[in-house]
Order: C-alpha cells, then structure tokens, then sequence
C-alpha cells in the first residue's frame, strides 16, 4: 500500500505571497517539475472520495491576502468569483483503488505560494487516432494565462469525487463527452497544489467548443516531438507520462 498525506501549510505568514509567475519567466527560471505521488490507472469507479465535514480554516492574515489576489484577477477583467473547494488531507493506493481524503476549503487560497494543499483535476483529451487537444487560455484567467494547455481542467467542487470534476470540465470548457475515460495519476504540484490526472478519449469527428477561458485551440499531433514551439515543456512532460 501507497499512502501519504498533502503538505501541511507553512506556519509563517511571510511565506505566504502571491505568485510571481510572470516575473518568474521573465527571468528565465527553469520550471519546477510536479512529483507524482500515486500513478494508475484506474478507473473512475476505482477512485474513492472521503470528505472531512470541517472546513480548513487560515489566519485572518492570510484570508486577507487571500481577498487582495482575487481583487487582482478582477482587475485583469477575470469574472472569477471566490467560493468553496476542495483540498487534499490524504491518499492511499492501496488494493487496486485510489483513496482521497478531501476537505473543504477557500478557492482563492490557491492563487497564494501556499495553495494549503487544494486540490484540482486535469482531464488531457486525446482523439482516437492519437492527436492531442490544446487550447490558448486566455489573459483574464487565474493560472496558464496567454499560454497554451492541454485538455480541460479546473477545481474540485465541494462534495464532488475528482473523477466527476474531469467529465464536467471537460463538458463545460469543450462541450465534449468521452469515449472514454481513466484516472491516470496523482501528482504534487510545485506550487502546493494536488492534482488528478485524467485520459479522455473522444472520437475522430468530435467537434470541440471551446468556452470564453479559450481564446485559441488546436489538435497537436500523436507524436510529441512534432509539437509546435508553442509547447511548454511541462505539457510535453505531461504527455510523455499518459504515453508511458
């Protein structure tokens, strides 16, 4: 059995900032890599979400940073509204199975460098004879934007097992509905974040509609090597796990 628990929040106030993505960029910082913490696949039925009834609660100090980056992302012209989500307590792979330890929590803590373990999914969407679906997200959205990325994604919803949230992203940013569907992987994000990897599988002649957090789509070829420059090289690595 494979069991662990998400990285507890740093205890000092001083740790807790914005994230400084684009300067980050601009000074040519290689990116971090994600950490896989349990690796599939399973099936969406093999994967068990236990929800904690108390929510996660920050210091005031915090929550405050909290309202000033969602006020940021409004100045952006971003519609995001703060709300509940989900965080990740725990996991276990054990059996078969994948078991989740969620737990409710703000949504604006993950635009902090301490996202106190929340919790989001990735739906990566391939055609049936291999092509990959990317779009350019927009500039008002929260994470990724102006850049391009693979398939649909987006936060857990309270109550919600993550195996749902790949399905409902993918319906609600591609008007898409799979073929199929695995749970290929957990993985640990550099910033804090937890993230569950899904395959999606459309047909051929899917007609993809992409929603207003996509200004630009296309289907990248079977073969990684043949992207376009476009592609980051954490996509790629990406890629190259779901192929593995």
């Amino acid at each position: 059995m494979l069991a662990g628990a998400a990285a507890r929040p740093r205890s000092r106030l001083g740790f807790v900032t914005t994230r400084p993505w684009k300067a980050s960029l601009r000074r040519g910082h290689r990116p971090r890599l994600a950490r896989i913490l349990a690796r599939g696949p399973w099936r969406p039925e093999q994967v068990e979400a236990v929800w904690r009834e108390d929510a996660f609660e920050v210091p005031a100090e915090v929550d405050r940073m909290a309202d000033a980056a969602v006020e940021g992302l409004r100045d952006r012209g971003s519609p995001s509204h703060d709300g509940m989500a989900t965080r990740l307590v725990s996991w276990a792979a054990r059996g078969g199975g994948l078991r989740l330890e969620l737990q409710p929590v703000r949504w604006a803590l993950r635009l902090l460098d301490d996202t106190s373990s929340s919790m989001t999914a990735l739906c990566v969407v391939r055609s049936a004879d291999g092509r990959w679906l990317a779009g350019r997200r927009a500039a008002w959205v929260s994470s990724w934007a102006n850049r391009w990325a693979l398939g649909a994604g987006g936060s857990v919803d309270v109550g919600e097992n993550p195996t749902q949230t790949l399905a409902r992203e993918l319906q609600e940013e591609w008007q898409l509905e799979p073929d199929s569907l695995s749970v290929e992987a957990l993985l640990a994000l550099p910033d804090g974040m937890n993230m569950l990897v899904g395959l999606a599988t459309v047909s051929d002649l899917c007609a993809p509609v992409p929603d207003a957090e996509h200004d630009e789509w296309a289907w990248w070829p079977a073969d990684i090597d043949a992207w376009p420059a476009e592609a980051d090289e954490r996509l790629k690595l990406m890629a190259a796990l779901l192929g593995s």
